[in-house]
């Protein structure tokens, strides 16, 4: 019985200092993973337009 009120308690304390950075800890990590995903998805499209400027530049040139 005792067990269950400190678990009934454990929502309404104060959260430690170490609880507090782990917390903060762990939403940097999603966060960087998060910006990590962002420029990976930019770099594809950066190349896939590199692709399609060299090949657009060379059909132009077969035009020519």
């Amino acid at each position: 019985m005792h067990k269950l009120l400190i678990l009934l308690r454990e929502p309404f304390k104060k959260p430690s200092p170490v609880e507090v950075i782990a917390a903060e800890l762990a939403d940097a990590h999603l966060e960087k993973l998060n910006a990590e995903t962002a420029v990976e998805y930019a770099q594809s499209i950066v190349d896939y337009n590199t692709t399609r400027i060299a090949r657009l530049n060379a059909r132009l040139e077969e035009y020519k």
